[in-house]
């Protein structure tokens, strides 16, 4: 038995879609239930940020998580697959028109990647002070919060339409399936057999 926490929404769908290819099987998560028991899985659907959590302290022996929700809680947990969903990267969103200012004592940056955003900075051995903000981010450089913003980027249409233009690119991110390392040695067997599988529906 082996259970999976998968994030709400879409991409849950889409990874069951995988499942039932690869097991003959319909998996369909009954009207606002959180748990799911067939074919020997329980599926438990969570917050796409809490997934990583589920499979870390071993509440879930793998999640089903997209790899900028990874380097930001920096568990140690293993990546198995990459499940080719949810392409997208995680990029800087500057006002239309201007660039970033590196002559600057410190940026500051409106995000709620808040680890991989300092990290970025760090690594260009830039001063930088993270605001943490939960949604509307492309307010904070129109309003002066911060001078620029690092937000998920899928097409950049949302920055267009707020006055903001894409910056550069931090780093690409898919979804992943990961494990528990703990699982992963006690059930290796069952975890790379359902690996083989799933990858074979890719």
């Amino acid at each position: 038995m082996l259970t999976v926490a998968l994030p709400k929404g879409r991409i849950a769908e889409q990874t069951l879609e995988k499942f039932e290819k690869a097991f003959g099987e319909k998996f369909i998560f009954e009207d606002r239930k959180l748990i799911l028991k067939k074919a020997g899985f329980t599926f438990l659907n969570v917050r796409n940020q809490d997934v990583p959590t589920y499979v870390m302290y071993g509440a879930a022996d793998l999640g089903v998580v997209g790899l900028d929700v990874l380097e930001e809680k920096e568990y140690d947990l293993i990546k198995l697959l990459d499940l080719q969903l949810g392409q997208c990267k995680v990029a800087i969103g500057l006002k239309a028109g201007e660039e970033l200012d590196w002559t600057k004592s410190q940026i500051k940056v409106a995000t709620k990647h808040e680890k991989i955003a300092k990290k970025y900075f760090e690594q260009k051995a830039m001063a930088v002070e993270v605001i943490k903000l939960y949604g509307s981010i492309e307010l904070a450089p129109l309003v002066g919060l911060s001078d620029c913003i690092v937000d998920i980027v899928e097409t950049g249409t949302t920055m267009k339409q707020n006055g903001l233009e894409v910056g550069p690119t931090i780093m690409e991110s898919s979804v992943y399936l990961i494990s528990n390392k703990n699982s992963f040695y006690s059930k290796k067997d069952t975890i790379l057999d359902l690996r083989e599988k799933i990858e074979a529906t890719l």
